[in-house]
C-alpha cells in the first residue's frame, strides 16, 4: 500500500467519474472511492473524505463537471441553471476554504462562455482536468520558492496536513519541505497530531515517513515545550484562506502555534497558492466553519467525554499578519507589509 501512495493522486478524473482516496481510512488502509453524482462529491467534501483547500477546490470543479454530465438540459440556459443548483450544494459543504469557491467559479465562467450544451459539457470536463494538472505544477513551483528560506539541518514544525493529500499531489507546506530535501539539504520535521480529527498523525506523519523524511510526532499540547527547548528552528503551515491584508485562516490551532513561535523568535511561514487568496473579504466577514461535537467527544466509536456535554468545535482560526514571517506562493514569497507585497504577487502573475 505505502509504496504506491506518492504515485497516486488524491483526486482524479477517470472514465467520467471522480476517483478519490478516502482520507478518513488512512493510515490503516488505502481505499479509493468513485463518484458519478455531484451530490456524492459534495458529501465527500463535507465528511472529510477529501480535505485540504487545493484538493477541495479541484474536487468542487470535478463535482460541477459531473453535474454537467448528469444534466438532461437541452438548452444552454437550462444547463447553466442545473450547474447553479449544483454549485450551491457544493459550495455549502465547507464555507471557510476559499479554493472551493475559486474552483466552482472557474467552471461556471467556462460554462457561461460556451455556445451550446455539448460544447459546455466538453469544456467543463477539460477545464476541471487541467486544474488538477496545474495544481501539481503550482505546488512544485511553490516548493522551490520556499526551499530557499530553509537551511541545512533545520528542524521544521508543521501543523495539520498541507501535503500531497491536501492537494492533487506534492503539497503546499509539505511541498516546501520536499523541495528543501530535494535541494540537498538535510531537514527534520516535527508534526503536531492536530486534534480533533488528527490530520497530523494520520496523514502528515504517514506521508513524510513514507517519503523517508525524518519526522517526529508531538501532541498539540507540546508545541510550547518543543519551542522552549529549541527543538525546532522554523514553522511552515498551509492555509485555507488568506486575505489581502495577510490574515491567514488555517486549521484550528495554527494561531497558538504562531503565537508561540513569535514568543520564541522562531520564523513562521505559510505556504499557499494564489487561488487560496481572498482579495475582497475583511476579517469580520469570514465564516469560521463549526463542526459536529462528536469529533471532540469521541475517537472513532470510543466515547472520551460525558454524555450531554457542550462542545465548541471550530475547524479553523485566524492568524494575524504580525505573527507571519512570510507567505510562500507560486509567484514568489510575500513579506510584510502584506497588503503591498500580496498585491505585487498578483500583478507579477498577470
Amino acid at each position: 500500500m505505502e509504496d504506491k501512495i506518492l504515485s497516486l493522486k488524491t483526486v482524479a478524473w477517470k472514465d467520467n467519474k471522480v476517483v478519490m482516496i478516502d482520507q478518513t481510512k488512512l493510515p490503516s488502509e488505502l481505499v479509493f472511492v468513485e463518484y458519478n453524482d455531484y451530490k456524492d462529491v459534495a458529501n465527500a467534501i463535507k465528511m472529510l473524505i477529501v480535505r485540504g483547500a487545493p484538493a477541495i477546490g479541484v474536487s468542487g470543479a470535478f463535482g460541477l463537471a459531473l453535474a454537467a454530465l448528469q444534466s438532461s438540459a437541452n438548452t444552454k440556459d437550462q444547463l447553466i441553471s442545473d450547474l447553479e443548483s449544483a454549485k450551491k450544494i457544493l459550495f455549502e459543504t465547507r464555507p471557510t476554504a476559499v479554493n472551493l469557491a475559486w474552483g466552482l467559479d472557474k467552471i461556471m465562467n467556462v460554462a457561461k462562455n460556451g455556445s451550446d450544451v455539448s460544447e459546455i459539457k466538453k469544456s467543463v470536463v477539460q477545464t476541471a482536468q487541467q486544474m488538477a494538472e496545474d495544481d501539481v505544477k503550482i505546488n512544485m513551483k511553490m516548493g522551490k520558492n520556499g526551499s530557499v528560506l530553509f537551511d541545512d539541518n533545520d528542524t521544521v514544525m508543521t501543523h495539520c496536513n498541507a501535503g500531497a493529500l491536501a492537494t492533487v499531489g506534492y503539497g503546499t507546506a509539505l511541498g516546501v519541505i520536499r523541495a528543501t530535501k530535494d535541494s540537498g539539504k538535510n531537514i527534520k520535521v516535527i508534526a503536531t497530531e492536530t486534534r480533533p480529527v488528527q490530520q497530523g498523525s494520520r496523514l502528515t506523519a504517514f506521508e513524510l515517513h513514507h517519503d523517508g523524511i525524518d519526522v517526529s510526532l508531538i501532541p498539540d499540547t507540546a508545541v510550547g515545550y518543543t519551542m522552549a527547548n529549541r527543538l525546532v528552528n522554523k514553522v511552515v503551515v498551509g492555509a485555507d484562506r488568506i486575505l489581502r491584508t495577510g490574515h491567514v485562516y488555517n486549521k484550528i490551532g495554527t494561531y497558538q502555534v504562531a503565537l508561540m513561535a513569535k514568543q520564541h523568535g522562531i520564523p513562521f511561514y505559510v505556504a499557499a497558492p494564489l487561488s487560496t487568496f481572498d482579495m475582497k473579504s475583511n476579517p469580520e466577514n469570514v465564516i469560521i466553519e463549526q463542526r459536529k461535537g462528536t469529533e471532540v467527544t469521541q475517537i472513532g466509536d470510543k466515547k472520551t467525554a460525558p454524555d450531554g456535554i457542550k462542545v465548541i468545535n471550530p475547524a479553523f482560526d485566524m492568524t494575524p499578519p504580525e505573527l507571519i514571517s512570510g507567505i510562500i506562493t507560486e509567484a514568489g514569497v510575500a513579506k510584510p507589509p502584506y497588503e503591498e507585497s500580496i498585491k505585487k504577487l498578483f500583478e507579477a502573475k498577470k
